[in-house]
């Protein structure tokens, strides 16, 4: 606890100091951690192969990759973003007739950082924090223990401990971290520990950004019109990335009946085709993190081992669960009702006819973190979008919302709040302050007292022309 504190003491006075106000300073911390990542690229592929068994491919695809997009991407834009705003004040406070809104920082920020995307979801986070002129104290997660030591010889290589450092451990130094008075805390992980973060937040009244995974888990609906074959394709691969172990991941797909032994069919082929007959024996097929979460899948799997009807085996050793398809499902049925994060594909039957049906048990629950919609009906597909509640999504496509630039990533209610990815994670660190320039001639005594007898009616009747 003392540790901690010295940390938090430490990062404060040099927040005070005013360095990291200047926004060329930050763009060149940015800089320095662009050309680090690239510089160790390798070093985080061989942690996360450690780790999770990630291929060097996806490693690069998944996890170095966007760094490097969300670093240039920010590098590019934090001169316009951070730039004070010039607003008119109005005829009410002549003669101070111009305000400016500064982009402050909040100070200094506590990131934890979850164990499936260990790499990107500490230094994208890491990013918006400088971007927004803070200091960083980074909590990694203690189940992915390569990358964790990794990032935090990393750190510690670029950054004086004093405006960004690492500490790892368990939930009792997650804990003693929070018992620290921080100015702004960003959470990435489960909501059950979302809450356990905001109300140890709430304590200091600290602002809190969470991404959360959401608790029912994220739907996929596939209607009967869907071109089947390019819906199976990239519900397989996004299913096989990482063991199904992403927050944004399909946790379930609503299959319209008419076409839902046709969509199995193309799916196992996808899945065949991308990894492998025998995918547990597949070396670039990830493995689940912990033998805690493999023993978890394969319980899972039996309770509907009779339903099973592609995959179903493991290899505890390797912790590689092979992709499980599991049909069918009721909406009703445990499976569903909670996010697996892990292989499982549970496969959800449904009347095209009644897909409004579908849509409204879908909405009833939990609002999820990412929605997904195979369609021909364009219409119907964005409409359903505008109307159901959800972090983002795609239709006819898996994912790939994440790597657009300029658009915010986030949640709502049980999948989280706040946002961020470029300008958004600037705002996400950062306090929009308002200043009104003032000026010391022509003030009006419209506010001052009196406020009675003839002066307060002439008073009355000139305030009421502001409102005509």
């Amino acid at each position: 606890m003392e540790d901690i504190k010295a940390i938090v003491d430490k990062q404060r006075t040099f927040f005070r100091t005013g360095a990291t106000l200047d926004v060329k300073w930050r763009i060149e911390q940015l800089k320095k951690l662009r050309a680090a990542v690239k510089a160790h690229a390798e070093e985080m592929e061989q942690a996360l192969a450690e780790d999770l068994g990630r291929s060097a491919v996806e490693a690069y695809l998944c996890d170095v990759l966007p760094i490097v997009f969300e670093i240039d991407e920010t590098i590019h834009g934090l001169r316009r973003w951070a730039r004070p705003e010039c607003h008119y004040s109005g005829l009410a406070c002549f003669p101070s007739m111009v305000t400016k809104v500064y982009k402050m920082p909040y100070g200094v920020s506590l990131i934890i950082s979850p164990f499936n995307f260990p790499m990107l979801l500490t230094l994208g986070v890491l990013t918006a924090a400088l971007a927004g002129g803070n200091t960083a104290v980074i909590k990694a997660s203690s189940k992915s223990k390569a990358s964790t030591a990794m990032l935090k010889r990393f750190i510690a290589e670029v950054f004086p401990p004093e405006y960004v450092t690492l500490v790892d451990g368990g939930h009792d130094v997650a804990d003693e971290c929070l018992a620290q008075r921080f100015d702004k805390i960003f959470y990435t992980g489960s909501p059950a520990v979302g809450r356990h973060v905001m109300a140890e937040a709430a304590k200091n009244l600290t602002p809190v950004a969470l991404e959360l995974g959401g608790e029912t888990g994220n739907w996929c609906v596939v209607r009967k019109d869907a071109d089947l074959r390019d819906a199976a394709r990239k519900i397989a691969f996004f299913k096989l990335c990482n063991a199904g172990q992403i927050c944004i991941n399909i946790n379930q797909v609503a299959v319209a009946e008419e076409v839902a032994e046709k969509f199995i069919e193309e799916l196992k082929a996808a899945f065949a085709k991308q990894i492998g007959e025998v995918p547990e024996q597949n070396n670039d097929y990830p493995k689940l993190i912990t033998e805690a979460a493999y023993d978890k899948c394969a319980a899972q799997a039996e309770e509907y081992r009779g339903r099973i009807v592609y995959g179903g085996r493991g290899d505890r050793a390797s912790r590689r669960y092979a992709p499980t398809i599991i049909y069918p499902v009721a909406a009703d049925e445990p499976i569903v009702q909670h996010e697996l994060f892990n292989p499982l594909l549970p496969i959800v039957p449904y009347k095209d006819s009644e897909v409004e049906h579908m849509m409204d048990i879908i909405a009833e629950r939990e609002h999820p973190l990412a929605m997904y919609l195979f369609t021909r009906n364009l219409r119907w597909a964005k409409r359903t979008m505008q109307r159901q509640q959800y972090g983002g999504g795609c239709i006819n496509e898996v994912c790939v919302h994440l790597m657009v630039k300029g658009v915010p990533f986030n949640g709502t209610g049980h999948s989280g709040m706040g946002a961020y990815h470029g300008e958004w994670g600037f705002r996400e660190f950062t306090h929009p302050s308002t200043v009104l320039m003032g000026r010391n001639r022509f003030n009006l005594s419209l506010r001052e007292h009196p406020y009675s007898d003839k002066v307060g009616e002439r008073k009355l009747k000139i305030l009421k022309l502001f409102s005509n």
